[in-house]
């Protein structure tokens, strides 16, 4: 009788596994366990080695045959009452991505979670991803803006490594000295100079025939950009991240059409029988305008406009969606009620599509418009229709610009105060030295003075 006791206790003790959570002493039932085979306590029964077993878990009592976890002992419970019920509950009051993070310890998906508390659990951790998004952009400057000035290693183990990481500072970062507010300054006149050059070039006196001196002052101005770009190349430590940087990219484009005007126009003036060379040249000559977008290495809110577009393509998308369904839907809406009228201007579906696109922008040009009752209410809901489907994505995308200029002013402030900290190192000895010094001076100058009465 006692042996079959004995032997009963035995086969209970195998039908459990035991584990302790962070002190937590629990028995759970293997069969349990095993109808989840892909979360950690599955894998660790289904290990076929004590070895394997042990490799999953943070230590092994052998004395007690139990599994110690280095875990919470709060979230366990939730963790356990998911295996014996199947539904996972979130815990309130603790921080979402916490929970996450103990979820995907255990093997457990977020899928998981029951249906009352899912909600609640994704809202807290889109929150807390839109609360880490805005310390980031504020107090955790990117690697790829600062490192590449700031971190010495990159430049000592290159040829004249600490020469080019000097001309790396005075191209790149203004606030580094005079000559780099020198040489910014210049680059910011050479910009506006080529453009007001490109714009007086457009005028009919100057249009059959460019003026020589705004032509040198052009070649000036494009000699500055090349050399400036191939200063930027030589220096930089890292090839690849210099050619994938669009700053970079802007500046190679703003130069490149001027020398390919000039291999054109060489080519037609050799060769004569060529057609449509001149058309070639104007589009190329077209392509200076993109020297504007110089500026914005020079300008945060430039720099912050173009990583808005870079980080909103989804609202964007969004935005050009509605618009375009709105178009659709209205510019066949008005072309079914003013097709009649000739003073209406929309003989077409296209020429609807037009009215709707300059009606939901609110830009309204004059050139077509309804003229009927039923074609006005219709313009009216159009208008409508347009502001609310404009305003809704731009809300978002303005916040996300506001946070960028946030951070480019960060990355700044960064900079500004890392050069700070070099140039303004102190060494405390040789201040306690000087000042002893001085003190010392002091008295000996007045220990003369008292003893020369005496004398």
């Amino acid at each position: 009788m006692v042996h079959g006791q004995f032997y009963q206790a035995f086969e209970q003790d195998n039908a459990f596994l035991k584990v302790n959570i962070g002190g937590l002493k629990k028995k759970v039932s293997q069969s349990i366990l095993l109808e989840y085979p892909h979360s950690r306590l599955g894998k660790l029964l289904c290990c076929k080695t004590l070895e394997a077993r042990i490799e999953l878990c943070d230590d092994y009592d052998f004395e007690n045959d139990e599994f110690y976890f280095d875990r919470s002992p709060v979230m366990f419970r939730y963790i356990l009452n998911f295996y014996s019920t199947g539904k996972l509950h979130a815990i309130e009051g603790v921080c979402a991505r916490s929970f996450a993070l103990e979820t995907e310890y255990w093997g457990i998906s977020d899928a998981a979670i029951h249906s009352c508390c899912s909600y609640n659990f994704h809202m807290s951790q889109a929150n807390a991803e839109d609360r880490d998004g805005d310390s980031d952009d504020l107090s955790m400057v990117g690697q790829e803006e600062v490192s590449p000035i700031h971190n010495q290693e990159e430049f000592t183990n290159l040829l004249y490594g600490s020469y080019r990481r000097q001309l790396w500072l005075l191209l790149e970062n203004p606030a580094y000295s005079l000559a780099s507010k020198v040489i910014t300054a210049f680059s910011l006149t050479a910009i506006l100079v080529s453009i007001i050059i490109m714009g007086v070039n457009s005028l009919p006196e100057f249009r059959n025939e460019e003026d020589a001196g705004l032509r040198s002052v052009e070649t000036t101005c494009i000699i500055f950009f090349t050399l400036e770009f191939l200063a930027r190349m030589m220096v930089t430590p890292s090839q690849k991240r210099f050619f994938l940087n669009p700053l970079n990219i802007i500046d190679l484009i703003s130069f490149t059409p001027f020398y390919m005007t000039l291999v054109v126009e060489s080519i037609e003036e050799n060769n004569t029988s060529l057609k449509n060379i001149g058309k070639v040249v104007q589009v190329l000559r077209l392509l200076r305008i993109f020297r504007i977008l110089k500026l914005a290495r020079h300008s945060h809110g430039l720099k912050a406009l173009g990583t808005t577009f870079r980080h909103s393509y989804q609202e964007i998308g969004d935005l050009v969606v509605f618009m375009a369904v709105g178009i659709a839907i209205f510019g066949a809406l008005i072309y079914s009620t003013e097709k009649e009228e000739q003073e209406a201007g929309l003989s077409s579906i296209p020429m609807g599509w037009w009215w709707a696109t300059v009606s939901m922008t609110t830009v309204g040009f004059g050139d077509t418009y309804p003229v009927t009752i039923v074609g006005k209410l219709v313009g009216g809901l159009c208008i409508i229709f347009g502001l609310l489907m404009v305003t809704l994505p731009v809300t978002i995308i303005f916040n996300r610009f506001s946070k960028c200029y946030r951070r480019e002013q960060a990355i700044d402030a960064t900079l500004w105060s890392q050069e700070l900290k070099k140039t303004s190192t102190v060494n405390i000895r040789d201040v306690y030295a000087k000042r002893l010094h001085s003190f010392m001076r002091i008295k000996a100058s007045a220990l003369k003075e008292t003893s020369s009465p005496n004398n």
